[in-house]
């Protein structure tokens, strides 16, 4: 039997999953485990509230923590709580709430019915807690992990297991399938790419939802063929992100092929790649640029590197990860279209070719971005410069080349790789985002460029390091990070984004996030593939 989480930590989030039921993007209710105490801030809806739900019985001997149950073991009392349903939250045994007014609160000897104002079920307080508390339990009784996991690997497992759980919504308004969310607290959209990244984890579990994941993010196309970057039940964003729907496609494929989905699918695709050819190559010259931004701390939202130094320019720029991402969706769709297979290589092989000529930097041995403006190669060197691994543009010298950075404490082999910018690029440094630190999603398709190249050794290296970091912060502060220290000097807790936090009051946006959710998809798909672990 799979493990039950156990580790108490700030800024995990608890929410009722879509896979038990329907869910409400605006109205639903979201726990978050708070800084101090065992205490669950409400953080959705009527996050302004504040209001609290505290455990005030003696000091567990051991607690569990579910994405949607929690239960604290003291001697021979238990107290414990469950999401009935999105709304309702029961509590059963030694709580206390805090500024409740907001809320539908009714109680009854030890037990309390905490629920969204307007939506009170009174007869809930009567609901068998224990039955309630199995159902939302199925999901990781039904999880079969690989066998011979180490203990540590199986408790984050488990934690990854229900947090992937709760991050479904069913569908919704413009969303018509069940579909994702990085975090169900503040990042409750549905993004592009982590909606592929969520699905490379849910296919070993749930196929069909997995499926559901990438077909959701069509659901926000458009006419012409745009998909924008996120979006929510009523809203899209008005630029896209990183084309990798054909790499998720593919992904779920492999588990259990589903002809009438590619199907339904495929031309979705199709129509998506054109529109990016048509609309991101602003110079004509054949390679595409990200959208650019006038927000400082976000020039390319679009690129999904927000702050990323590549863009404090302002400038546009051909992109090895954009045009990698592109050349890879080309090479999908000459498998998925057979009957428009030379059409689709063609494209794969003129982008390849053109990131090898405009892009390499022979000086600095790595693919770098271009100012089609200056028409230059700019001079910072990031993780987005082995993304042209991912779709084998590099030639076999210019990949044993980049792999060398990869050894390199100068530049990429720093005590934890892969940094998102070189160590040598000193200037543009800090532990922000894209300014240093190291993401598992990038990660994780470096890895999969390397497997092209036959550089297993490396690949699985890169993999089992990814995976030690990950699971020795969980172990400590029970919750995957949004992303890591590239030089393991500081934990995620103190890594800073987009800029140093204010003054004032503790602003949690300028704080790496927690519970967040490719870093625990990816985490699952790579314990789980043995070509990679």
């Amino acid at each position: 039997m799979i493990h039950r989480p156990s580790v108490w930590g700030y800024g995990q989030l608890l929410t009722f999953s879509g896979i038990d039921g329907k869910t409400d993007y605006e109205a639903g209710l979201c726990l978050r485990t708070a800084m101090e105490g065992y205490i669950f801030e409400v953080k959705n809806p009527a996050e302004d509230a504040n209001a609290e739900i505290i455990y005030t019985g003696s000091l567990p001997d051991k607690i569990e923590l579910t994405g949607d149950y929690f239960m604290f073991f003291s001697g021979g009392k238990i107290s414990r709580g469950v999401l009935i349903d999105a709304h309702h939250l029961l509590l059963d045994g030694e709580f206390a709430l805090k500024n409740q007014e907001y809320f539908d609160v009714r109680a009854k000897g030890e037990r309390t019915l905490f629920c969204a104002r307007g939506y009170l079920k009174e007869e809930y307080l009567d609901y068998d807690i224990d039955s309630v508390i199995a159902a939302r339990a199925e999901f990781l009784e039904r999880i079969e992990l690989p066998s011979g996991l180490a203990e540590s690997t199986s408790q984050c497992a488990a934690k990854a297991c229900s947090q992937l759980k709760t991050q479904i919504y069913t569908p919704e308004g413009n969303i018509s399938h069940f579909w994702s969310t990085p975090n169900r607290w503040p990042h409750k959209m549905m993004w592009l790419w982590d909606s592929v990244f969520h699905a490379a984890g849910m296919r070993h579990y749930r196929v069909d939802i997995a499926r559901e994941m990438i077909s959701a993010v069509f659901d926000m196309q458009q006419e012409d063929g745009f998909i924008p970057h996120c979006g929510d039940p009523s809203t899209v964003s008005a630029h896209t992100q990183a084309p990798i729907l054909g790499l998720g496609i593919k992904l779920v494929d492999e588990i259990e092929h589903d002809t009438s989905w590619l199907a339904e699918v495929t031309p979705k695709l199709r129509k998506y790649i054109l529109w990016i050819m048509k609309n991101r190559d602003t110079d004509g010259a054949g390679l595409v640029e990200w959208k650019i931004g006038t927000e400082t701390t976000c020039r390319s939202g679009e690129s999904g590197m927000d702050n990323s130094p590549r863009f404090d320019g302002a400038i546009q720029l051909d992109a090895p990860d954009f045009n990698a991402y592109l050349a890879g969706e080309c090479e999908i769709l000459a498998e998925l279209l057979p009957d428009e297979r030379d059409f689709w290589l063609g494209h794969y092989e003129r982008i390849c070719s053109l990131i090898r000529e405009r892009l390499w930097s022979e000086e600095d041995g790595l693919f770098v971005d271009y100012d089609v403006v200056a028409q230059k190669r700019t001079n910072i060197l990031s993780s987005a410069g082995f993304l042209p691994l991912y779709c084998k543009a590099a030639t076999p010298e210019q990949a044993a080349i980049m792999v060398k950075h990869l050894k390199n404490p100068k530049t990429f082999g720093t005590p934890f790789r892969i940094p998102s910018i070189s160590a040598s690029n000193t200037h543009a440094y800090q532990k922000d985002m894209w300014r240093g630190p190291v993401w598992i999603n990038v990660n994780y398709l470096i890895v999969l460029g390397l497997k092209r190249y036959g550089y297993d050794d490396l690949a699985r290296e890169i993999v089992r390091d990814t995976i030690a970091e990950v699971e020795q912060n969980y172990l400590k502060y029970g919750t995957f990070f949004e992303f890591y220290d590239d030089r393991k000097e500081v934990s995620p807790l103190q890594l800073e984004r987009k800029g140093k936090m204010p003054p004032g009051p503790f602003n949690f946006y300028h704080q790496v996030f927690h519970d967040y959710g490719w870093t625990a998809t990816l985490y699952l798909d790579m314990i789980n593939r043995k070509d990679l672990f």
